[in-house]
């Protein structure tokens, strides 16, 4: 471990009251941090931060008012050089995409994984490398290999039109919710069944859920 925990500070961003007070045992057990500070939502993480100034947040990707990797840019705003370290129960591919294209820090999924882990993956991040758990490095490893993946067959635009296609929206209540004409709404429907082979609404509709699309609050109106 290249780095010192002396005057470290963390901020740990999660709404579910008990993993938060279990997350800052594990860093006072494991690295005797004792400047750990707490937030349950993003508005109260951003304030915490502005405040604090800490060296590293441990947050969570869904929270109640704010999806984790939107605040990200503001958390960096706010304390240039932060450490951040994602945590999530969902390891889905559009996830573990949004993730990696964020250029954050570190990634722990929350399913069946050791506290261990956070020890690896805050000594990995403070020494200046990147860590990614074993499940989110496996998917990330599907997602490059396959050439039929979503992020590399639909645009931006098409994966927010799926995403509410997803959830059941119609053309008009779309083209609303993105304020394109309902023909360019009905256009991108098209090219984006063209481009996954699919061939009829309650297909997207799996597909956009299966692939995690419809979760997140980055895909919401």
């Amino acid at each position: 471990m290249g780095y010192s925990t002396y005057g470290m500070k963390v901020l740990i961003v999660e709404d579910q009251t008990m993993v938060r007070e279990l997350l800052v045992l594990a860093c006072q057990s494991i690295f005797d941090i004792d400047s750990i500070f707490q937030a349950a939502d993003g508005a109260e993480g951003l304030e915490q931060c502005k405040e604090v100034k800490p060296n590293l947040v441990i947050l969570d990707l869904e929270l109640p008012d704010k999806d984790g990797l939107d605040l990200l840019p503001d958390l960096r705003k706010t304390q240039p050089g932060i450490k951040v370290i994602a945590l999530s129960s969902h390891t889905d591919e559009v996830t573990v995409h949004r993730v990696i294209q964020s250029n954050i820090e570190g990634f722990v999924d929350k399913n069946e994984q050791p506290i261990e882990m956070l020890k690896t993956a805050i000594s990995s991040v403070m020494d200046g490398r990147r860590y990614l758990s074993p499940v989110v490095r496996s998917v990330w490893k599907k997602l490059v290999e396959e050439t039929a993946s979503f992020n590399k067959l639909l645009s931006d635009r098409e994966q927010e039109i799926l995403a509410l296609i997803g959830r059941g929206y119609t053309n008009q209540e779309i083209s609303d919710i993105v304020g394109l004409k309902v023909v360019t709404v009905q256009n991108h429907r098209c090219n984006i069944m063209s481009k996954l082979d699919l061939h009829s609404t309650s297909h997207l509709i799996r597909y956009a859920m299966e692939k995690g699309f419809t979760r997140l609050k980055s895909f919401s109106e």
